[in-house]
């Protein structure tokens, strides 16, 4: 069973949320040819804490990564899906970059990502993330009172299919509340067993849709951090946290 949020909760995650929000704008308008992944992080840095939070990725260290988180954005280029760190590498003219950020306010947590065409991105970039935004908004529409997490899953995976792109494998959304990273699980595309995790008001998930140009096949790098695509070929990655209303979906990490 998924945690019932109450209405007070859910304004605190929405707080949280707002933050994300704000500072995801502040590192869009930043993203230009010539800046570094790290000022990036120093930006949104200052943006979480003048707004009164405090980062979720700084010092995290789940069981599975050599290293404690350091930053609080992942920035992930290219062909880099998720996890990218931050570091002194210069974004170029049509670069493609994936940027998450999470925060924390009054113990509630807020998590979205966007990807950003920086300068003049190509064609087949700006496709790419139109649909991964689209499969986004499905997977949203889809968490609704009563459903399950497999209705999730397959709205996200259709439209991955319609556009002819992969998913990142093994990676997904999560459950979010007073942690980052709570149960469930939330696969962008259909499994055994989903069907049996129902949806009620008061659920709040992170969703989160990775699509590749290439083939689904993945390698970490070296930092034991960045997942990276095993052929080479770009990806993106965006995501909003929702909460399941009786009124609908509502996307708690909107500006």
């Amino acid at each position: 069973m998924l945690p019932r949020r109450t209405a007070d909760e859910l304004d605190a995650m929405r707080d949280a949320g707002r933050v994300v929000a704000q500072t995801l704008a502040v590192v869009r308008a930043a993203a230009v040819p010539g800046v570094k992944l790290r000022e990036l992080d120093d930006l949104a840095q200052t943006a979480i804490r003048e707004a009164g939070a405090t980062s979720s990725f700084l010092g995290y260290k789940p069981a599975w990564a050599p290293t404690a988180y350091n930053g609080v954005l992942c920035l992930s280029p290219n062909e880099v899906v998720v996890h990218g760190r931050p570091s002194g590498q210069r974004l170029k003219e049509g670069d493609l970059l994936s940027v998450d950020c999470g925060a924390i306010v009054d113990g509630w947590h807020g998590d979205a990502a966007i990807t950003v065409q920086v300068g003049a991105g190509s064609d087949d970039d700006a496709r790419l993330v139109t649909a991964t935004e689209e499969a986004l908004a499905a997977g949203i529409a889809a968490a609704v009172p009563g459903a399950t997490l497999q209705d999730v899953a397959q709205a996200v995976d259709a439209v991955a299919r319609r556009h002819g792109y992969a998913h990142l494998p093994d990676h997904g959304g999560h459950g979010i509340g007073r942690s980052m990273h709570e149960p469930p699980f939330v696969p962008n595309r259909p499994q055994a067993g989903l069907d049996r995790v129902r949806l009620h008001a008061g659920s709040t998930l992170a969703i989160e849709p990775m699509l590749l140009a290439g083939a689904d096949r993945y390698r970490h790098k070296k930092d034991g951090w960045a997942v990276v695509t095993a052929d080479g070929r770009r990806a993106a990655h965006v995501e909003h946290t929702v909460a399941v209303t009786d009124e609908g979906p509502v996307v708690l990490t909107a500006p």
